[in-house]
């Protein structure tokens, strides 16, 4: 046996198809990711627990073991809890890989859906059907989100594409310049608009999860489904993307198609989890810094323990904005950025220490 084909004692190799697809997961990563999901398995459960009606653990579980129970307490946890935590996770999940996809592409730590117009794009779509069609608002919403935010990574991915192809830093720029421009023009619809229209809107705009119900359930889980493994399929070919565009190119990878691919997958999913509650900001920025600080893996297992960590963030934010200051919830927009923002200013510390930019 050759010195090339001995695993590292720390690494599972698995091999299928007598070889012909090979895997080598870090058991560290391993070990992380698992304790990650038994960690947002126990917060789920405890999030079933606590609300406006207080439960025992014990009496949830024998709650969602028997959907048929037809008492007060089984329609609260099954009309209710189970479908907005459901939400929670799927919309962490999916805003953290957006994140950690886009941070992987432009190569820049601090790419985030949040910051470089996707999300303001989704944002500016709702406040204007919202004061301009207040009737058709709460039909059109998701729809609104979804195809404002495409609309916008479009003609910033357009904008960053020069002659020699796409630019990461380019890129980037142009997206925080447009998210700077969306944001006026939204903050200007909202101050010359009916108020009555536009405090709608800023429900919307603030993160909200009290519409959270089973039919977003079906919709984000079938996206999660087809669009999670496109993106693990792939990882190894965004590996060779954060080598650098030389090294991807003589490696032969076709770094434009890559790169427009990878993007767009972002997009999406940050299209979709905008579309459903509204734009939750950092935590695509948070969760890929998070996953990559836990565990040292490939780019295939840091974006599944990313999608973890996010899970685990927007479902904490979300307990906590329903029972902090309960009866009053705050919107889980706003838990996020108190989170956020203190992250954000201490990577743009760590970054002007070290020099990057």
């Amino acid at each position: 046996m050759t010195k090339g084909n001995v695993s590292k004692p720390n690494n599972l190799s698995i091999r299928l198809l007598n070889e012909r697809l090979s895997l080598q997961l870090s058991l560290n990563a391993l070990f992380v990711f698992v304790a990650l999901l038994f960690a947002t398995s126990v917060l789920m459960a405890f999030s079933l627990s606590i609300g406006s009606y207080d439960m025992a653990l014990s009496n949830v579980w024998k709650i969602v073991m028997s959907p048929s129970m037809s008492d007060q307490m089984a329609m609260v946890v099954w009309e209710f809890r189970i479908p907005r935590i459901l939400v929670a996770v799927f919309i962490g999940s999916m805003l953290a890989l957006s994140g950690a996809l886009l941070q992987c592409v432009t190569r820049n730590s601090l790419a985030d859906p949040s910051l470089i117009g996707i999300s303001q794009g989704a944002g500016l779509a709702v406040v204007v059907i919202s004061i301009l069609l207040p009737e058709e608002a709460s039909i059109w919403r998701p729809w609104a989100a979804f195809f404002g935010a495409i609309l916008v990574a479009s003609l910033i991915q357009s904008l960053s594409w020069g002659q020699r192809g796409g630019s990461s830093i380019r890129f980037i720029l142009i997206g925080v310049g447009i998210a700077a421009f969306i944001s006026s023009v939204t903050s200007a619809f909202m101050t010359y608009g009916q108020i009555d229209r536009a405090m709608s809107a800023m429900t919307w705009l603030s993160g909200s999860m009290n519409l959270a119900n089973w039919e977003q359930v079906r919709m984000l889980s079938l996206a999660f489904v087809i669009l999670l493994p496109l993106t693990l399929m792939l990882s190894r070919s965004l590996a060779t993307l954060q080598m650098g565009e030389s090294t991807a190119v003589g490696l032969g990878v076709s770094t434009r198609f890559l790169r427009v691919f990878f993007i767009s997958l972002a997009v999406g999913f940050a299209a979709l989890a905008t579309a459903a509650v509204g734009p939750l900001g950092f935590v695509g920025l948070i969760a890929p810094h998070v996953a990559r600080r836990v565990a040292r893996g490939g780019v295939g297992m840091n974006l599944l323990i990313s999608a973890v960590v996010g899970a685990f963030i927007v479902t904490l934010a979300d307990m906590l904005g329903r029972n902090l200051f309960a009866p009053t919830q705050i919107p889980i927009g706003l838990v996020t950025a108190i989170i956020g923002v203190p992250f954000f200013v201490m990577l743009l510390l760590r970054t002007r220490i070290k020099g990057s930019y």
